[in-house]
């Protein structure tokens, strides 16, 4: 490893041990290096020594913000991970290694370093604190699925709901973090099947997802499910077409009289006619 770029040990002096362990972490973050021996050695006595007992979920808070949002957050809670931090810190995402979960090649990943891919694919995207809170913490209802049906999930979302719930209480994270985690919770899965052959169904959820009245969350929400979606092996870099699909829907649903009587079904009418013309594009010359 090139010194030049590893963070120095004498960085990790602090005035509290244990926000020093997660400075180290996120100076990984920063210069997108793995720790080395020595950093993870001092790293793993403080968090050994009980460092973190004594700090407060409102000190934390901001040194994870700072690591989230460097250009490879994976970097951090990797860090955190080895040296046995991430277990004290946040130790419901840290209970989603080891968890398997459906992919296409290989046919499941691992739920926790599929969230550590996600996140710096957030990276990548220049992508908002809620973005990037919300695939830290959407899936930690799966860590404790009942292991015969692995690796598929029921009822995560309601195991899922309390736990987020409690994790923003904790560290008092900022509303628009709390519920973009809780809409892509609910939301991510059915965005990834959604489909142009019912344009009902998608009038519904594009109400449902707050499209035409929190249009930024929306937009928020289409950029989770693209991490996500990218975050599975082979398709870093990928475009995701779901969000695609959409977009075009949202755009349909422009021309929607706001007097309209039923405006479910006027914008499905209006989604359905372009989709109808999408379909006949794709179709061969």
């Amino acid at each position: 490893m090139d010194s030049r770029s590893t963070p120095n040990s004498a960085d990790f002096i602090q005035t509290h041990p244990g926000l020093g362990v997660l400075r180290m972490a996120t100076l990984f973050a920063e210069s997108q290096t793995d720790p080395d021996d020595e950093a993870l050695g001092l790293m793993s006595a403080q968090v050994e020594a009980g460092a973190l007992g004594g700090a407060e979920p409102s000190e934390i808070w901001p040194e994870l913000v700072r690591g989230i949002m460097c250009p490879a957050p994976s970097k951090m809670f990797g860090a955190l991970r080895e040296c046995g931090a991430l277990f004290q810190v946040l130790p419901e995402v840290a209970a989603i290694f080891g968890v398997p979960q459906l992919s296409d090649e290989p046919a499941q990943v691992d739920l926790g370093e599929h969230m550590l891919q996600a996140l710096d694919e957030a990276a990548l995207r220049n992508a908002p604190l809620p973005v990037r809170f919300a695939l830290l913490v959407m899936n930690i209802g799966k860590s404790d699925s009942p292991r015969e049906h692995l690796p598929v999930h029921y009822k995560h979302i309601e195991r899922g709901r309390p736990r987020v719930e409690a994790l923003c209480a904790r560290f008092e994270a900022p509303e628009d973090c709390k519920e973009l985690a809780l809409l892509a919770l609910a939301e991510c899965e059915r965005v990834h099947r959604v489909s142009k052959m019912r344009a009902g169904p998608v009038a519904a959820m594009l109400e449902r997802l707050g499209a035409f009245s929190t249009s930024e969350q929306f937009h928020q929400l289409m950029t989770v499910c693209a991490c996500d979606f990218c975050a599975h092996p082979g398709r870093s870099g990928q475009s995701y077409q779901k969000s695609a699909l959409l977009d075009i829907a949202f755009e349909a649903c422009a021309e929607v009289d706001n007097a309209a009587d039923d405006q479910t079904m006027a914008r499905a009418e209006a989604i359905a006619r372009a989709f109808r013309s999408l379909r006949w594009s794709d179709e061969p010359a």
